[in-house]
């Protein structure tokens, strides 16, 4: 074993600075055990972690004889709760070899790693009633969903090709599979959301969704109405329109924060989607007071098959949007806007507005590019839709009123485009460019 560090090799300040965070996370996460009335309470874990950091600032020998120490401490309390004729405490025990190893980590200088550590030590140990009745009330349905899904994003996702694996560079199997894990990932949330929230969980499924991918949003609150039998096919409808609202405001974001000046050439056709989904959405709102209290019966949180369906279908708009890119060129960029609003409109809005920072394309062919993505944003959803076997009252409400969203965004651009003076001159981000004659 290496001999002790020298005296020299420990100043004051640093080291009482390690020594009293140490202290502070054995303290913190002892008060929760003390508050149970734990034998291993406030002093016990305070000097667990004092022992840690300790042999942290001795070097990594040290380090490990103190958690082997730690260790020895840990087996006398679990006999003594024997000879008690108590469980053994294994929820404490390896609490205290946690904050050990987190005060290894404060003797080593380390900061950020130690203190999350406690909190989420606090935190498991605080919540056992919660987290213990949230695992027995789970369905083996729900148990076998996430299970799947984390199958699906950190065992599959990880090993697939991230290039492109044909000869024409149009499938690239770790993307395609992205938008699957997404597809899944949005359907659990929808049900967690359903569960809590009853129909209502499905408005806040749309929007915040819709931040992320309108599209796919879209394709779940279908299938959820279609699970349903139409119980929740109000409920649905207004969660598609919440999802187009969030979309809207997403890329209007993005426009504003990386090329002001485009939102310029934007904001009255996007204002005019944002206001006409809006209004369709509160006017469905007494509707949607008589659904929602109907009883819900829910079979699984996501289904495989139906998510690799879609998946197959998000995947055939990306090969059929990226051909068209090809084949109209640079020049096509409004064409390019378009079908790249089929697959995410996020990163053609990105895209449009990085272009028109460095001066590549104008601020106003980049705000119209914009408009465009948005536009077929909306309208990829319809046959997601309609592809949603026995639901004629969704499909009958869906059309219409995505139809009038459209109609808006489409008379909004033209509004600005044949009245050049109607345009909203915004305060220029940082980075921005003066538009292209």
């Amino acid at each position: 074993m290496d001999s002790l560090t020298p005296v020299g090799h420990f100043p004051p300040l640093p080291t009482m600075s390690r020594l009293l965070l140490a202290l502070a996370v054995g303290l913190f996460v002892g008060l929760e055990r003390e508050h149970r009335g734990k034998e291993a309470g406030l002093r016990t874990f305070g000097f667990a972690a004092l022992l840690g950091s300790l042999g942290g600032l001795l070097g990594e020998s040290y380090a490990l004889m103190s958690l082997a120490f730690l260790g020895v401490l840990i087996i006398f309390l679990n006999l003594q709760a024997l000879r008690a004729e108590q469980s053994a405490e294994l929820t404490t025990s390896i609490a205290l070899l946690v904050t050990g190893v987190g005060g290894v980590f404060c003797g080593l200088g380390h900061t950020f790693t130690p203190v999350a550590v406690a909190v989420m030590t606090a935190a498991l140990l605080a919540w056992k009633e919660p987290l213990a009745g949230f695992s027995l009330g789970l369905t083996e349905a729900e148990l076998r969903s996430a299970i799947l899904l984390a199958i699906l994003a950190f065992v599959v996702y990880p090993v697939l090709p991230s290039a492109a694996v044909d000869p024409w560079d149009l499938i690239a199997p770790q993307s395609a599979w992205a938008t699957v894990i997404l597809i899944a990932g949005v359907g659990f949330a929808s049900y967690v959301l359903l569960k809590i929230y009853g129909a209502r969980g499905l408005e806040v499924t749309g929007f915040f969704g819709g931040l992320v991918n309108s599209s796919v949003t879209v394709a779940d609150l279908a299938h959820r109405a279609h699970e349903t039998n139409g119980q929740l096919a109000e409920a649905a409808y207004r969660g598609m329109l919440f999802a187009t609202a969030a979309m809207v405001v997403r890329n209007a974001l993005l426009l504003g924060l990386l090329a002001t000046a485009a939102l310029a050439h934007a904001i009255l056709p996007l204002g005019g989607m944002l206001l006409a989904t809006i209004g369709l959405a509160l006017a469905g709102r007494r509707r949607y007071a008589t659904a929602a209290q109907a009883p819900l019966q829910l079979d699984s949180p996501f289904s495989l098959a139906t998510t690799l369906r879609y998946g197959v279908l998000f995947l055939a708009l990306q090969v059929a949007g990226t051909l068209a890119q090809r084949a109209f060129g640079e020049l096509g960029f409004y064409a390019v806007s378009a079908f790249g609003g089929l697959v995410s409109s996020a990163s053609t809005v990105a895209s449009a507005a990085m272009l028109a920072t460095h001066a590549t394309i104008s601020p106003t062919t980049a705000g119209i590019g914009a408009v465009i993505a948005s536009l077929t944003s909306v309208a990829v959803t319809l046959p997601l839709v309609f592809r949603t076997p026995r639901e004629p009252r969704l499909t009958a409400r869906v059309g219409p009123a995505f139809a009038i969203i459209m109609a808006v965004g489409v008379f909004g651009a033209a509004v600005q485009l044949m009245v050049p003076t109607l345009r909203f001159d915004l305060p220029r981000a940082s980075g921005s460019t003066p538009e292209i004659p």
